[in-house]
């Protein structure tokens, strides 16, 4: 009988491995039920979330692809362009070695990307730690971020942009999410697959070895404390040899011999190479004696699972590889022919002349799929009502001062210059708008186009109500996409989430895509790809619900985009969306909460077809050049947003507002819908007659220096200086 140390290694159940031998009418061999346990792990199989991935938006009349039918999704441009984005995770190789983990996350979305035939051109990332006072928080946010920057430096593809957060619910579990986007010619994307019996399976890049094995189920396919010491299952990345496999892979993607490229990422060549056959509807003979390895020794099994980086798999039509090799020798590429594509469905698998393996496809590649509803049957999720302290509701000068002092400090708030200098943003020379503002801006060359990309998640707003949660996390990365005068039009997401398992995981994940489907439903714009990695439980609890949103919006190369930060002394300062002034709303799940009150509670909303107008109004008033800045109104709330406008330019604000007695939620109130801008108050007539009275308001006068209200003045530079010092420690 199988041991409980084998499954609990290859995150196999017991009741999974009857059901492979049921399926088989035998007992599988090491190879096969490793095969097994890669094919059906969480990280490859989606065995949690499959049943819902199926309900979500996936396509609109600019989707070229079926959501996870390819490596990532793709969404028409026109002329003749597609983009091509995903947004994968790295996190439990990144808690384990955070260097590695974060480096070969980046390397494996560009492969996905490159993969299709796109040139990737821009790069983004979002990031989840611990309390930066925690020695040991520290030493993996900088192992994170020198990853990234150590990795994606080396390939010339800009860093445009992300977010870095920090809460406590992260304790030795890190969220690495890494996003790639690309471009090709809407008639040159390749699919992952085969075309006819014969076609031949080849492996280029990377030679093989031990690293990573057991990385799709070992690590990311059960809990911290479910594991040991998992270090070897960690992949090595080598961006010199990345950035050739680019060049090469564009350059053979010319090619009328190449029919199909798959990246070698989780679970290696047993998921790349028998996933392509599924999609051909075809068969598979591989020969793992023909594999390049780096290591002697290496056993079959180890052959087929491990994770090496820089791998990819190619299908080439029978006897018509010459060309391809010849490219490969040029970029001093290794390569070989290791299988071929028969009539059949079957994968049949050799060490040489030696038989090893004869196993049904789409058994393999048929997970389980779990009914999460049965799961979190009968879980209620615990309502814990919002409690201000006494001090928020009475008006104290000094006392409002030192907590915007405190939220504008916090690390959550703070500039992020020191992390994303360490990125090459301008690399490819198309980046308009650079990392710092509400989203990136970068220029389609020989096009009359922009893209306006973003990457956002506030994972405190899911833990308070991850259905509200979920819609406002789309909201928001749509929002920040608008503010650049740019429409939404494509989305990719990456779940993060806890154990599945068990009734609470379960829930959040249901009632995220419920919000998924009904934001997506109201903005019209779907998610074309995206990750989902679960079984995120520190040594002490669980991470918040955490699903981040990639957004894309298009533009044209005319607008003028407007600046995050106020311009000019003069300008009048504008309010889009609900005022909220005078009262407690929006605290829940807010900063101000975290620090102050250091606790999750109360509840939230969203208006999404409201929030669907704001977006059109404030697009509207870009494209008609109306507005001179634009900033969207989130965490830490309105003196927030108005601190970091006035910052960018070294300018201050008259705000014709009293302070209300009741003044925690007026000034830091994170809800949603709300966008500040500043205009020439020529404009404002224009401006009135665009916009419903009730959508927006007047508020105050951009000037030279400092914040006032009319029962307040706020001196500008120190808060400056505590924005502009950045961490509380290094990164």
């Amino acid at each position: 009988m199988i041991s409980e140390d084998t499954l609990k290694e290859l995150a196999l159940t017991l009741s999974e491995y009857k059901l492979i031998v049921e399926k088989l009418d035998r007992e599988p061999n090491e190879l096969e039920l490793g095969l097994f346990g890669a094919l059906w792990s969480e990280h490859c199989g989606y065995k949690h979330t499959k049943k819902l991935l199926r309900t979500i938006k996936s396509k609109s009349k600019y989707t070229l692809t079926e959501a996870g039918a390819e490596n990532a999704g793709a969404i028409n441009i026109g002329d003749n362009k597609a983009i091509v984005m995903k947004i994968e995770s790295h996190n439990h190789p990144s808690a384990v070695e955070p260097y590695e983990g974060a480096a070969t996350g980046v390397g494996g979305i560009v492969r996905d990307i490159f993969a299709m035939g796109a040139r990737p051109i821009a790069l983004l990332n979002s990031l989840r730690f611990g309390d930066l006072n925690i020695d040991r928080n520290i030493q993996i946010a900088n192992g994170v971020v020198e990853g990234i920057s150590g990795y994606g430096n080396c390939l010339g593809i800009p860093n445009i942009g992300g977010e870095c957060l920090f809460d406590e619910s992260y304790e030795n579990n890190p969220l690495v999410n890494a996003m790639c986007v690309g471009i090709v010619d809407i008639d040159s994307i390749l699919s992952a697959k085969a075309e006819s019996p014969g076609d031949l399976l080849i492996i280029i890049g990377s030679e093989t070895g031990r690293d990573g094995i057991h990385g799709a189920s070992g690590l990311a396919s059960q809990n911290f404390e479910e594991t040991v010491e998992l270090r070897s299952a960690v992949q090595v990345g080598n961006p010199f040899l990345e950035k050739l496999l680019i060049e090469a892979c564009l350059e053979i993607a010319t090619l009328d011999e190449l029919v199909g490229m798959q990246d070698c990422g989780a679970a290696g060549i047993t998921s790349a190479a028998i996933e392509m056959a599924e999609r051909s509807n075809l068969g598979l003979s591989i020969d793992v004696n023909k594999v390049p390895v780096r290591e002697k020794g290496m056993t079959p099994y180890e052959i087929m699972l491990s994770e090496s980086q820089e791998r990819m798999l190619i299908a080439v039509r029978k006897n018509e590889y010459k060309n391809i090799f010849k490219i490969l020798d040029k970029w001093d590429l290794k390569c070989s022919i290791i299988g071929e594509f028969i009539e059949g469905n079957d994968v049949i698998i050799h060490n040489d002349k030696k038989f090893i393996s004869k196993t049904p496809i789409n058994t393999l590649t048929t997970a389980p799929e779990y009914d999460l509803s049965k799961i979190s049957k009968g879980y209620t999720a615990p309502y814990k009502e919002i409690k201000l302290q006494k001090s928020y509701s009475s008006f104290n000068e000094n006392i409002i001062k030192a907590h915007i002092k405190k939220i504008i400090s916090s690390d959550n708030l703070v500039s992020k210059k020191s992390l994303y200098k360490k990125y090459d943003h301008h690399v490819q020379t198309n980046t308009v708008v650079e990392p710092g503002s509400d989203s990136a801006v970068i220029r389609i060359k020989g096009t009359d186009k922009m893209l306006a990309l973003s990457c956002d998640g506030n994972s405190r707003l899911c833990g308070v109500n991850p259905k509200v949660g979920s819609e406002i996390n789309i909201a928001e990365a749509c929002r920040n996409i608008s503010v650049m005068g740019a429409t939404p039009i494509a989305l990719t997401d990456g779940l993060n989430f806890g154990d599945p398992t068990k009734a609470k995981g379960a829930y959040e994940l249901i009632e995220t895509f419920k919000g998924f489907n009904n934001a997506c439903e109201i903005f019209e714009t779907p998610i074309i790809s995206g990750n989902a990695s679960l079984f995120n439980e520190g040594h002490k609890t669980s991470i918040n619900p955490t699903p981040i949103i990639g957004a894309m919006g298009i533009m044209d190369k005319n607008i003028k985009v407007p600046k995050k930060g106020f311009i000019s002394e003069g300008d009048k300062i504008g309010l889009l969306g609900k005022s909220l002034w005078g009262t407690d709303i929006g605290l829940s799940g807010s900063e101000f909460q975290r620090i102050f009150d250091k606790d999750l509670s109360g509840e939230i909303y969203i208006d999404l077809k409201f929030e669907k107008i704001i977006q059109e109004n404030i697009r509207t008033l870009v494209h008609k050049n109306l507005i001179n800045s634009a900033h969207d109104i989130s965490i830490g709330g309105l003196m927030s947003a108005i601190i970091l406008c006035c910052e960018q330019n070294n300018l201050g604000a008259k705000i014709d507002k009293k302070i209300p007695e009741n003044w925690a939620g007026s000034l830091f109130g994170e809800d949603q819908s709300r966008i500040i801008f500043s205009y020439d108050e020529e404009n404002k007539k224009e401006i009135s007659k665009l916009l419903n009275k009730s959508n927006w308001m007047e508020i105050g006068t951009v000037t030279e220096k400092n914040i006032k209200f009319e029962n307040i003045f706020i001196e500008s530079d120190s808060l400056f200086m505590s924005y502009n010092k950045g961490f509380s420690r290094d990164i």
